[in-house]
């Protein structure tokens, strides 16, 4: 899995339009496209399995912080308490080191999600930065 980093590196120099090949750039659009599209659609598949896995991380801690987890649970990691009130329940869930990392992995990729949609839209455009550079190049040769 690409982490953002790694994504912003790429983006960074993918980015970049060569002035002295519009034509080359502007074939390249389909590929960048689907550079960052194939991107986009694997982390939202890597989205929807953490989503999956906070679901079961959360049934999980649910039923150990209610006491209804397997006895062998409790003899690794010992709970004594039984917590029975919805909002002491929203406050262990809410504290849980097990689940706060799945809900940070989601985070995670909702952020990098988001940076592609925003890359894939700067690509969108760029048919358009192109054709504005090329009226730029005639207009200033005096052609246009």
């Amino acid at each position: 899995m690409i982490d953002l980093p790694t994504l912003q590196q790429m983006w960074e120099k993918d980015s970049k339009i060569d002035i002295d090949n519009l034509h080359t750039e502007s074939l390249n659009i389909p590929v960048l496209h689907s550079k960052y599209y194939d991107i986009y659609n694997n982390l939202m598949l890597l989205r929807t399995k953490a989503e999956q896995q906070k679901k079961n991380v959360r049934h999980e801690r649910y039923e150990y912080y209610s006491g209804k987890a397997d006895p062998d649970v409790y003899i690794q990691n010992p709970f004594p308490k039984k917590i029975r009130d919805k909002d002491t329940m929203t406050k262990y869930l809410d504290a849980d080191e097990r689940l706060s990392n799945v809900s940070m992995k989601i985070e995670y990729y909702n952020v990098m999600l988001r940076y592609i949609e925003e890359i894939l839209k700067q690509i969108t455009n760029r048919t358009y930065q192109i054709k504005n550079s090329i009226e730029f190049m005639r207009f200033s040769s005096g052609l246009g």
